[in-house]
């Protein structure tokens, strides 16, 4: 899987800060376990990451509530693909040959402890999650759902 970036959406409404130089969604193939990863910005400005399992995996098609992982806030989504444009969908493009039927297991930035851009209310007082935050859940992740999947 490629490496993709997307810087597309309309960050004026949420005011100033490190949202406005980052990516609005990510896709990305973690090195070290294989697993596809990605980050999308949700429509509040709050970054959620997700990792991707397969089908040979044992937590594959299971409920977010019954998937014992450590990550920020705790999973939040538990799905396929989430249709949409691609610069903000929660899917990835795959190339020739790799399998484009996951699992995807993710959490979001937008907790009581976090400070979302585009929220009234979780706008100040939270500590906004950036991306190389949210990047290290992501991979945190990755690790220990593949080693879910080899025990």
């Amino acid at each position: 899987m490629k490496t993709i970036e997307y810087q597309t959406m309309d960050k004026s409404g949420l005011g100033p800060g490190p949202w406005m130089h980052e990516p609005d969604k990510k896709q990305w193939n973690d090195l070290t376990t294989g697993l596809p990863c990605l980050i999308v910005r949700n429509q509040l400005g709050a970054l959620c990451g997700y990792v991707g399992v397969s089908r040979a995996h044992p937590d594959f098609e299971r409920d977010y509530d019954n998937v014992e992982v450590r990550v920020h806030g705790g999973l939040t989504f538990a799905n396929h693909c989430r249709p949409g444009p691609e610069d903000a969908s929660i899917c990835h493009l795959v190339e020739d040959g790799e399998d484009d039927h996951v699992w995807w297991l993710g959490f979001d930035c937008a907790h009581c402890d976090d400070e979302v851009p585009g929220s009234t209310f979780m706008r100040w007082g939270g500590l906004y999650r950036d991306f190389d935050y949210v990047t290290r859940e992501v991979t945190g992740l990755a690790l220990q759902l593949k080693a879910r999947g080899e025990a």
